[in-house]
């Protein structure tokens, strides 16, 4: 019987009111729901079953940054290139003694090609304008080539997937200094985390056996919301510049 119901009439029966016998709620019947089988390893792992995966690229033979592309051209990278316009590559000089590695394509560089044309990389062109250096005097790519859905921040899948390019674009440039620009760039190649905290401070990057210098960099589109963190973009590029100097 509901609790309810059961205080009820106790109440009505101390103030006098006769009551019924109210009988014992008859057990409700549970319906036995037939057994699911559980589908076995071998079918649960059938290639039906699965999601295909990207085919890792090889690179091992690539000797030319024009061959490098033209992989990354007629790579399938799944739903990350099924995404984009086409593979935004680099732009620059590879002769430079900087390269500078950036995060991902936007619109602009979805379209085009390039790396850095749009807003945020017009601001950086100026940033590096500042401290005396012209397109000529460095070599811009991203950790991501394609354009990702919604401009969304890189995710570690996406960077895994593009690393192999990543890794074989620096092994063919040889920079002498890499410049990391935003927080996913410096995580990517280096493992540490926090632009805010890392910024301007040295670390090393080392790909197939040969170690880099690198300078984390606030991103450009970071400091157009954050404008007052500009001061500090500039001691940092005073910073990229010394070491320059001394090459």
């Amino acid at each position: 019987m509901d609790s309810a119901l059961r205080s009820l009439l106790d109440w009505y029966a101390q103030m006098g009111v006769d009551v019924p016998n109210v009988p014992a709620a008859r057990p409700v019947r549970v319906k036995k729901r037939p057994l699911v089988k559980a589908a076995s390893p071998l079918a649960a792992s059938s290639p039906a079953a699965e999601k295909p995966s990207v085919v890792a690229p090889e690179l091992s033979k690539i000797r030319t940054l024009d061959a490098l592309k033209d992989v990354m051209n007629n790579y399938d990278a799944g739903a990350l290139s099924d995404a984009a316009r086409q593979v935004v590559f680099a732009r620059g000089n590879p002769e430079a003694n900087l390269m500078v590695i950036g995060e991902a394509p936007g619109r602009e560089e979805d379209i085009q090609g390039k790396p850095f044309i749009g807003p945020s990389g017009q601001l950086l062109d100026r940033m590096l304008g500042a401290i005396a250096l012209g397109e000529d005097d460095f070599y811009a790519t991203n950790i991501v080539n394609w354009r990702l859905p919604k401009d969304r921040n890189p995710t570690p899948q996406d960077v895994a997937l593009c690393r192999p390019f990543l890794e074989k674009h620096i092994e063919l440039v040889q920079p002498k200094v890499i410049l990391l620009v935003g927080g996913a760039s410096m995580s990517a190649l280096t493992g540490v985390t926090g632009i805010m905290k890392n910024h301007g401070q040295w670390q090393d990057v080392t790909i197939s056996g040969t170690t880099y210098p690198a300078m984390p960099l606030y991103h450009p589109a970071f400091l157009i919301r954050r404008p007052e963190l500009k001061k500090d973009a500039w001691r940092d590029l005073l910073t990229l510049r010394e070491k320059l100097l001394t090459l």
